[in-house]
């Protein structure tokens, strides 16, 4: 039996995703999608995944301890190694007893004990790439995988003999981000103008220093009107807020959003960063973006996925190292004057991305499962 009293049937599948929200929001998706094909769906993730994992739908969540190996901090890669060992034990544990028919990767390093031991179990695996360019672990086990599923065309670091199990599906989101793509975008005739600022699920420190700057810069015509919504981190929400109020604009300025796709469905321009999550869901709910990518990301992944999104011209990468008050001032002006530039940009914004990608995925993964019966 599932853990809300359902019977367990249709086949059973595991998904195991690393403990961030570019990880598990895609693996969550997928888990809907099949839930809804009334497969029986396990999560394994780590402790911090756990929290991330609240509204999953699975039968059961399973945490496993999980490392990272680095070839320049020895001593702490000995260490990490036992914790790797460590999940790799209770991972075959966990499906000896649970018996799936497939296993599903999502990346980052809780997924490599799970897909490791399922392929010492001879059980079918697939893995699924959010980024531009192959995360590590992802590269890692592309080697044993049956199927690898990717998000953007020509993403790098597949290794060579792995590149004929790839199929691009797109990157899977969720319900929630599905609904909100059905909101057309804003008219922009002789309405406020909304701009929303987010980082992340911490926020980013960045946009609190240079946003609120660059619209106190704005001449008054271009202030007139503006509605912002800023997420911030907790110590930084009094003077963004103050900076704001300062220059007479209307703001909300929150921690989190636990309502983000709708945020962005209501949106006429967003600031964000540029992970795999974030834009698959501008592209979903085509809104038009301007990108600052964390700077010094492992394998500068998300450089790689603003290039991409922007190549569809659906918004504009600008480095951090030039994102300054008057870079952004001066961009800021040319859109809110430029409506049909806008109204393009949330058009092309809107082919960046599969509304399609979960079901793609779900149908190669239970592919997998009835070449093998279907599950146990």
């Amino acid at each position: 039996m599932t853990r809300n009293g359902r019977p367990a049937n249709g086949g059973h599948i595991t998904i195991a995703a690393g403990g961030s929200g570019g990880h598990l929001f895609p693996a969550l998706a997928l888990a809907q999608e099949l839930t809804r094909r009334s497969r029986r769906v396990d999560l394994i993730t780590d402790d911090r995944g756990r929290k991330f994992a609240v509204k999953f739908p699975g039968a059961q969540i399973f945490t496993i301890p999980a490392g990272t190996v680095s070839l320049r901090r020895p001593l702490r890669s000995l260490r990490e190694a036992g914790s790797i060992v460590t999940g790799l034990m209770r991972a075959n544990t966990i499906l000896a007893a649970t018996r799936p028919g497939v296993v599903v990767g999502f990346g980052g390093y809780p997924s490599v004990p799970p897909l490791l031991a399922a392929v010492l179990r001879r059980l079918p695996t697939c893995i699924h790439e959010q980024n531009g360019v192959m995360g590590r672990a992802n590269r890692l086990l592309a080697r044993f995988a049956k199927a690898i599923a990717i998000s953007i065309p020509a993403t790098q670091g597949i290794p060579a003999r792995s590149r004929l199990n790839v199929t691009m599906t797109g990157n899977p989101t969720r319900a929630r981000v599905l609904a909100a793509a059905r909101t057309a975008y804003p008219a922009l005739a002789g309405k406020p103008f909304h701009i929303l600022v987010f980082g992340g699920s911490q926020g980013a420190r960045i946009f609190s220093d240079v946003v609120p700057a660059a619209i106190a810069e704005l001449p008054a015509v271009s202030r007139k009107g503006l509605r912002i919504v800023q997420q911030v981190r907790e110590e930084d929400r009094a003077r963004v807020a103050g900076a704001y109020e300062k220059a007479g604009i209307g703001v909300e300025v929150e921690t989190f959003f636990e309502d983000l796709p709708e945020r962005i469905a209501a949106s006429h321009l967003v600031i964000s960063r540029a992970g795999a999550s974030t834009v698959s869901e501008l592209g979903v709910i085509a809104r038009p973006a301007i990108l600052v990518p964390l700077p010094h990301a492992i394998d500068n992944d998300q450089l790689i996925n603003a290039r991409a999104f922007a190549s569809s011209g659906g918004g504009w990468v600008v480095e951090q190292s030039e994102f300054t008050p008057d870079r952004l001032a001066a961009l800021i002006t040319r859109l809110r004057f430029a409506p049909q530039e806008l109204e393009e940009a949330a058009q092309r914004a809107g082919s960046f991305a599969r509304g399609d990608a979960v079901q793609r995925l779900a149908d190669m993964v239970e592919s997998l499962a009835a070449r093998r019966g279907g599950g146990q």
